[in-house]
């Protein structure tokens, strides 16, 4: 996306304005354009430099947003971009309007309205009461000469805005009290006292210079509030650090930011913030995150661990090296979703564009329709011209254009504090919508790395024992299983024993010796050959495997010792928010390669509506196309399989600290591996979305109440009558309403579910996916046949055996799905041609496991 600065906006009718005008450069796929920030979005080929011209000829000013050089600076520089140069100009402006606006209203109403006194020259002469207020009224247009020129220009180029509402408005009252005052000129030179008298009474000059100090006091409500509405990008940039200590020839030397390159290392000390993204090569310390996930818990971070900038170092000292640097580093790429959303448009916001694009003609329009009908039911032409000024100056289409982006823009400052990142107003609308949340099981919901769940000892074997004892047998080994057992033993502060002899048997266990004693650990059916395990403990087993944890039974001699349980358990928040989204009337659904014994397992535990089970990677995209037939689905990954689903599904949501693959596939990108910020992005998309239709509704109902209230429409019914004053000070008024409602958000608590209501159409938790097979996404057009077969593997233990077997014969030509079954040892083969036995026995054997043979 190629962006722009744009000058000269002031309502949603410039904004539409400047979007048709770049729609129609050659080479604009698509383009965005946001009052809020200024700036605009464009999708294509087209050459800056007609876009540029295409805008200028509008009538607007515009120019190519610098998004910083290649690898130098570490953050690109946005600071000039979000710089609040307005407000400072508009206080100006307000202050010396409202010097002059007191003594001209002093004059004006207190004197005519309250007997306030006046100097004596004034007094005795109408006539110079009224050159008085034409001076005063002429000082104050010429202050705020910003209206006339935008909104005589507008007119010009045939796209009035809500400048040019407001310049007719305080032009004609100003024009129309400069003909009362040379009409009293010319009755004070005929001695027409009586007219010059009545006339006196039609000056309209106090509303010229009240209409425009009041839209001056309603442009810096809305300015303040604005920028309060971009205070979250504004706070991630403050942390980019300006400068580095580079390591030069070993000396530590402070280097500005733009100066470190890839590869540098650099010293970090208690208290400072990492400059950029790298690594640990020296040192331990506890880094706080929280700029960047949230989180207040300082990480523990040592040597091979990952540090990112704006994160700040709180104890320890360390040296980095380098990886990404400049617009590449984590916080520059944050920075650059939350700024590129605020460049995109939301669906909802084109109700609110197709109505600013004829707003300001329709309302000159209705003006004009209404002086000519208050003249025709024999009004003055005083009255006639209030009214119509009145219906010019209260009527805002810039509620209407900053109801969608500010609230876009709050939300999406909310999430970035949250860790949460929509790429899009896109995304931010619609992650609300989702009906059906499918979640990828490993990592996204259970932790991706086996645990120890719990130790069973035998009669009369103390636990130490048993762990001391399966401690010095998985010490050797590198399974997975075995880094689960010999972090337990950690736990409990043991040191691995020295054992001899020590042998891996073809995947089904392990053997040594150990103070000159045998000992034995694995599954079931090779410690039955080794030691008698009675009938209960097999039954505690199957129990176990049930629940879908891995049983390991270890022995020493001819004493059984006891189980281990080992499995990838679910994350701590995972139930409680899979229990939210479901509250929040959200179909849940696991997708998972496992068995499916151990998927509903899993399953059960989590809580889910529904489990898919032996889902190949790339069938993935093939099970979310299903989804899509009962409503929106929104895809929860984190790997670089989960690629082709997050694209295919309506909202992709990657999580943790997913691949760059999956993290660009996705819409919405959750920082934290915490499945709870999935529950926190959809509660945050619901209100924005609810927060934008208050918005809406409150800047379409003040124009259908406001406008037929200043034409006069309830005067014979109501008595109702509008001064053009107070019809200014509403105006100022709409625009600060609706950003204000929209600083509501901040108050938003994210991660309560106290407020969460059910959608209305709910698909409960009955299974959408009625078939126990599901489509391979990679099979031909010409629906080739497929065989299944089944052979049996000796040695898997676990359900990382399982993935281990399964990719490798996966790998094999003709074989489109491998299903493996450590319980059972049978691995299901789906083929579309033959497979020589020989070479699955190598695929298997070479994973590390026993190819048996084809049943």
């Amino acid at each position: 996306m190629e962006q722009y600065n744009v000058t000269g906006m002031s309502c949603a009718a410039c904004q539409a304005r400047v979007e048709k005008a770049v729609s129609q450069v050659p080479g604009v796929d698509s383009c965005a354009v946001s009052l809020l920030t200024n700036s605009m979005g464009i999708e294509g080929n087209a050459d800056p430099g007609a876009v540029i011209k295409a805008i200028t000829d509008a009538g607007y000013g515009a120019s190519l947003k610098d998004d910083g050089s290649e690898k130098t600076s570490s953050v690109p520089n946005y600071d000039d971009q979000l710089k609040d140069t307005e407000t400072p100009k508009i206080k100006k402006r307000l202050i010396a309007s409202l010097i002059l606006l007191i003594p001209l209203m002093y004059v004006s109403m207190g004197h005519h309205m309250l007997g306030w006194p006046v100097p004596g020259f004034l007094l005795e002469n109408p006539l110079a009461i009224g050159i008085y207020e034409m001076f005063m009224a002429g000082l104050i247009m010429v202050i705020n000469q910003k209206f006339f020129i935008s909104g005589f220009r507008g007119l010009i180029h045939r796209a009035p805005n809500m400048d040019t509402l407001v310049a007719l408005g305080s032009a004609a009252s100003y024009g129309w009290s400069m003909y009362v005052l040379f009409a009293m000129s010319l009755a004070y030179k005929n001695n027409d006292m009586a007219l010059a008298k009545e006339l006196s009474g039609q000056f309209y000059f106090e509303s010229a210079a009240m209409i425009l100090t009041l839209i001056t006091v309603g442009k810096l409500l809305e300015a303040i509030s604005k920028g309060r509405t971009t205070d979250a990008l504004k706070g991630l940039m403050k942390l980019a650090a300006k400068t580095a200590v580079v390591l030069i020839d070993g000396k530590e030397t402070e280097v500005p930011i733009e100066q470190v390159k890839i590869g540098d290392k650099f010293v970090v000390r208690p208290g400072d913030n990492i400059p950029v993204d790298g690594f640990v090569v020296e040192g331990s310390s506890a880094v706080n995150e929280s700029a960047l996930t949230g989180e207040s818990i300082p990480v523990d971070k040592k040597e091979g661990d990952t540090v990112s900038a704006a994160t700040s170092n709180e104890s320890g000292y360390m040296v980095c090296q380098a990886t990404r640097v400049g617009k590449d580093t984590t916080l520059a790429q944050i920075i650059q979703m939350v700024s590129d959303a605020a460049a995109t448009k939301a669906p909802i916001a084109k109700i609110a564009d197709k109505v600013s694009g004829v707003f300001v003609p329709a309302v000159i329009g209705i003006a004009i329709v209404v002086f000519i009908i208050w003249l025709l039911v024999g009004q003055t032409v005083g009255y006639a011209l209030a009214r119509a000024i009145s219906v010019l100056v209260i009527s805002c289409p810039c509620a209407l254009g900053l109801a969608t982006p500010v609230a876009i823009m709050v939300g999406n400052g909310m999430g970035a504090r949250q860790g949460i990142m929509f790429k899009t107003a896109v995304s931010l609308e619609e992650t609300g919508k989702a009906q059906i949340v499918a979640l990828d099981k490993t990592g996204t919901i259970t932790k991706g790395q086996p645990k120890v769940i719990g130790t069973y000892q035998a009669k009369d074997v103390d636990d130490i024992d048993l762990i001391r004892v399966a401690f010095a047998l998985e010490s050797k080994s590198e399974h997975p299983l075995a880094k689960a057992i010999v972090e337990k033993a950690y736990e409990f502060g043991l040191e691995p024993a020295e054992v001899s002899d020590f042998r891996a048997i073809a995947g089904n266990g392990l053997s040594a010796v150990l103070d000159s004693t045998p000992i034995y650990g694995g599954n079931l059916e090779f410690i039955s050959k080794q030691i008698e395990i009675d009938g209960e403990a097999k039954r505690f087993a199957q129990e176990l495997a049930m629940k879908g944890e891995t049983p390991l039974f270890f022995g020493m001699g001819k004493v059984f010792l006891g189980i281990i349980s080992v499995a990838d358990i679910i994350k701590e928040d995972s139930y409680d928010a899979i229990k939210d989204l479901k509250n929040m009337g959200i179909h849940v659904v696991m997708l998972t390669g496992d068995n499916e014994m151990t998927a509903k397992a899993i399953a059960k535990e989590a809580g889910v509506d529904e489990v898919v089970a032996g889902v190949k990677p790339d069938g993935k995209e093939a099970v979310i196309r299903q989804l899509q037939e009962y409503g929106k689905v929104a895809m929860v990954g984190d790997g670089i399989n989960d690629a082709p689903a997050l694209t295919r599904a309506d909202i992709g949501i990657a999580i943790g600290a997913g691949t760059d693959v999956a993290i660009d596939a996705a819409d919405v990108v959750v920082v934290k591996s915490k499945l709870s910020d999935v529950a926190s992005a959809i509660r945050l998309s619901r209100q924005t979305l609810k927060n934008i239709h208050e918005n809406l509704f409150w800047a379409f109902f003040y124009n259908i109440i406001g406008i037929p209230l200043a034409a006069g429409a309830y005067i014979h019914a109501f008595g109702w009558e509008l001064n053009p004053m107070f019809g200014a000070a509403a105006m100022s008024l709409s625009s600060f309403c609706v950003v204000t409602n929209a600083l509501r958000l901040n108050l938003f608590r994210i991660n309560s579910s106290l407020r969460d209501k059910k959608i209305k159409n709910s698909l409960g938790n009955q299974p959408l996916i009625k078939t126990e097979a599901q489509e391979d996404n990679n099979s031909n057009n010409n629906q080739e046949e497929k065989n299944n077969m089944e052979i049996n593997v000796k040695g898997m233990m676990c359900q990382m055996c399982e993935a281990h077997v399964k990719k490798a014969l996966e790998e094999l030509p003709n074989v489109s799905e491998a299903l493996a079954n450590h319980e059972t040892g049978v691995v299901t083969l789906t083929t579309t041609g033959d497979v020589p036995e020989a070479d699955m026995k190598s695929a298997v054997e070479n994973a590390g496991y026993e190819f048996v043979g084809i049943k």
